[in-house]
């Protein structure tokens, strides 16, 4: 049996010049926003507790909760929206094809009865509005000639609905059903954002020309704008207005986030200005934001989320971050009696994760190349990406030491530390094996078959090289000399990772084939067979710290876990552990398994003894 008992979820997708539109339920004080194909859930209380769908048939871009909380409403990059419960097991209450093209922002109206939705489209269809359940459309959306990348539904009735685009306009409907009444030519650039006031008298518009415009709600005409003096620097990318409908927040690429009080006359006036905390690089921009109870929430280009409170402005920003992009390797490390988890993405990103505690930093190395191969130690980081360097990385506690690199002559495929000596690590490539001792290359081989996977022994003294063949093939390590001793053939597919149990006394191989073995050290005799319970390749595999468990992550989703005394037929399945499938695998203890994978989340399972 295998329970969930952490998840830390990954951050909102974001992309540069377009700002991201997330929102929120203030009932239950949550966040919704989407990353790759799933739609996650968070709690901005308990920064633990994330649920994530994960039904999506394309990328995710934008999700609502129903004015009533229950339901919620997220749309893709293929024009769909799909309507499901948020509770229980997540029914699908409905389905629509709304445009030909991408969804940027979709609104409820205040009643649950009718969704609007906006982004591209083929023609002149760019926004659609359509009852919830049956899907009919209720209005004509003319007037636009580019993409619309925000629409609002008016909070209160009479019911209007205002949209904005590529195309400087903001346009304005009344209805149902609804028609083109005006459009206001008064932004200069790409209108990024529109928002309603939650009393229903005003709505504004913020643009890429580093305005804020506020209109009339009942009649479409400007009121007033944000005053340039202590405006924006940059592209103005979202707002947000206090429940109150007073104040607004606002978020833009110069790094800043804003909140403004709104007067009477529809002026505004600066009441603070948010630093977000960060190194002040690329990653700093802000791209989305909302108020939400007394949360102020901004969302950088790096996806880091800060919550700062409204009431108190000297209270210190809660800062939470993750993954972006598929997490390629998982390692837990002992730093200073805590267990520490790290965390690799392909996109160069290295996360430190506290069990119980969540994200506690990312790791800043000097220069941050993407990670292919990744492997670490208490004091040391091995890494490698898709040149042929090979990187060694001092670690101290949080810091990266100053980094050095090895050439090895072609891309590496594996990268392994001897545990008990880190300063020895083997690295293997398409043709070859190369022995690394501190920043020196000691020796290098060339194999004659294709290099697909290996390991070093924990003392340093022999490697396993898994070919893409099906074989395995030993090697003992003398000095720096390897010397082949043996071949052991049992698998039918090319070798995809290979790993020693903590005590020596085994060893674990998998391949392209689905199938896992474990093997005896000591007489190469096959200890543990029939583990054939994957349906694709098995992309990782772990030891727990007692040899006692193996843990095996593969493409179709699963993680399964092993004990190695009893058959294979006693193990513990987790279905659907990631979106995507499973691409990084650790033990923490002795009954908590780690995994990670292609939908940027890591997940912490409890294993209960039967």
């Amino acid at each position: 049996m295998a329970e969930l008992s952490e998840t830390y979820a990954c951050v909102p997708s974001t992309e540069r010049g377009r700002g991201i539109l997330i929102s929120g339920d203030p009932k239950s004080d949550s966040i919704v926003y989407c990353n790759g194909r799933s739609v996650i859930i968070r709690s901005l209380g308990r920064p633990l507790e994330a649920s994530i769908y994960g039904e999506h048939a394309y990328q995710a871009t934008v999700a609502r909760f129903s004015p009533n909380g229950e339901w919620v409403a997220s749309a893709d990059v293929s024009g769909t929206v799909r309507i499901w419960g948020r509770h229980g097991d997540r029914v699908l209450k409905n389905e629509f094809r709304v445009l030909s093209g991408r969804i940027d922002d979709l609104q409820w109206s205040p009643d649950g009865q009718r969704i609007v939705a906006s982004g591209d489209g083929k023609g002149k269809s760019f926004v659609r509005a359509f009852m919830w359940d049956s899907g009919t459309n209720v209005g004509e959306f003319d007037g636009h000639s580019r993409r619309v990348l925000s629409c609002a539904f008016k909070p209160t009735r009479p019911f209007r609905i205002v949209t904005c685009g590529e195309d400087f306009l903001v346009n304005f409907y009344e209805g149902p059903p609804f028609k083109f009444k005006l459009s206001q030519r008064e932004h200069s650039n790409f209108v990024n954002c529109v928002r309603f006031s939650p009393d229903g008298n005003k709505f504004i518009t913020v643009s890429s020309d580093k305005k804020g415009i506020i209109y009339d709600a009942k009649t479409g005409e400007k009121m007033g704008e944000l005053p340039a003096a202590d405006g924006h620097k940059g592209s103005i990318y979202a707002v947000s207005w206090s429940p109150d409908s007073k104040q607004v927040l606002t978020v833009s690429a110069d790094k800043t986030a804003k909140v403004w009080e709104i007067m009477d006359d529809g002026n505004g006036k600066l009441n603070r200005t948010l630093e977000c905390l960060g190194s002040g690089g690329l990653d700093d921009m802000l791209v989305g934001c909302l108020w939400q109870n007394d949360h102020l929430v901004t969302v950088s280009l790096g996806g880091a989320i800060n919550i700062f409170s409204a009431s108190d402005p000297e209270k210190t920003a809660i800062k939470f971050s993750g993954h972006m992009k598929s997490i390629t390797s998982l390692s837990c490390l002992h730093q200073s009696g805590q267990k520490i988890i790290l965390s690799s993405s392909y996109d160069g990103v290295i996360v430190r994760w506290l069990q119980g505690v969540g994200y506690v930093g990312k790791l800043q190395r000097k220069d941050s190349p993407q990670i292919k191969c990744f492997a670490a130690v208490e004091e040391e980081l091995l890494t490698s990406g898709f040149d042929n360097k090979v990187w060694r990385i001092p670690l101290n506690e949080d810091q990266c030491g100053e980094a050095v690199h090895v050439d090895v002559g072609s891309q590496p495929k594996d990268l392994s530390f001897a545990v008990k000596f880190p300063e020895v690590a083997l690295v293997s490539t398409d043709s070859g094996l190369a022995i690394l001792r501190g920043s020196k290359l000691a020796s290098s081989i060339k194999v004659g078959y294709t290099v697909t996977a290996s390991a070093i022994s924990p003392d340093g003294t022999e490697a396993i090289v898994g070919g893409q063949d099906g074989k395995l093939h030993i090697y003992s390590i003398a000095g720096d000399v390897l010397t082949e001793e043996s071949v052991l053939e049992k698998h039918r597919g090319a070798i995809t990772v290979i790993r020693y149990s903590p005590d020596t006394s085994m060893f674990a191989s998998a391949d392209a084939n689905r199938e896992a073995v474990v093997w005896d050290h000591i007489t190469c005799e096959v200890k543990l067979k029939n583990m054939l319970y994957h349906t694709a390749r098995i992309n990782c595999l772990a030891w727990s710290p007692d040899s006692r468990m193996v843990a095996t992550g593969s493409l179709d989703t699963c993680v399964i876990v092993y004990e190695v005394d009893k058959p294979a037929s006693n193990r513990v399945t987790i279905k659907g552990a990631h979106l995507g499938g499973v691409y990084g695998l650790a033990f923490c203890d002795e009954n908590s398994v780690i995994s990670s994978g292609e939908d940027a989340c890591v997940r912490l399972w409890r294993l209960i003894q039967q």
